[in-house]
């Protein structure tokens, strides 16, 4: 259905794009900096299920909305601004605690999956680029358009989840050496400095460049 030399573009494309680090990445890696491996694979997978939403959308047409009406383009943008902020200073202000019982750490990973959803979800530029960048290549003359659409999206969430977890693995292997209360404390601290950062960003960025 897709033509060989599209895919190599495409392919192409999606691998410049997804090794530069974004919102996703940076919460990607401070998880696994914070909570190890296991915590940046939740985040990983958190993050890929909520691109899926977007795809979805995407191929039924839905993220239309986001490109059209500027009330509904700024709610999710100032929603994703703010939970950025909150996931940031709750980054710079979390405290030691001791090491959690299987119980416990199911219960973060879970919510750390779920965070990983909300974050990505609650970004319409995630919406934007992939309403742009998905139907440059979609020939009609291939096949239903909303199944092309579909097809590349879901090629673009799983070499997603190959760099993804690729930053989720290496920052949590790093973690092994970087263990030092001090360094632990600076690292959350600078990972809620930067998250909230990007909360203000987000949320002072020019809907109109959309």
């Amino acid at each position: 259905m897709i033509d060989l030399s599209t895919l190599v573009v495409f392919l192409t494309a999606c691998l410049v794009l997804l090794i530069t680090p974004g919102p996703a990445v940076l919460y990607i890696v401070t998880r696994s900096l914070d909570g190890g491996p296991s915590a940046g694979v939740a985040a990983t997978l958190g993050v890929a299920t909520g691109t899926l939403c977007h795809v979805i959308a995407a191929a039924l047409g839905l993220s239309t909305l986001l490109i059209t009406s500027a009330l509904a383009f700024n709610m999710v943008k100032y929603l994703g601004a703010a939970y950025l902020l909150f996931l940031g200073i709750r980054a710079f202000t979390a405290t030691e605690t001791n090491q959690p019982s299987a119980v416990a750490a199911a219960k973060t990973l879970g919510r750390i999956w779920v965070e990983g959803v909300m974050l990505q979800l609650l970004n319409p530029k995630v919406a934007l680029f992939l309403f742009a960048l998905l139907p440059q290549f979609v020939d009609p003359a291939r096949g239903t358009p909303a199944l092309q659409i579909f097809v590349f999206g879901v090629i673009l969430l799983s070499l997603g989840i190959i760099t993804d977890g690729t930053y989720a693995l290496g920052s949590g292997v790093a973690r092994r050496w970087l263990r030092h209360p001090k360094f632990v404390r600076g690292q959350r601290r600078l990972a809620g400095g930067m998250l909230i950062g990007l909360g203000i960003a987000a949320a002072l960025s020019d809907s109109s460049n959309r």
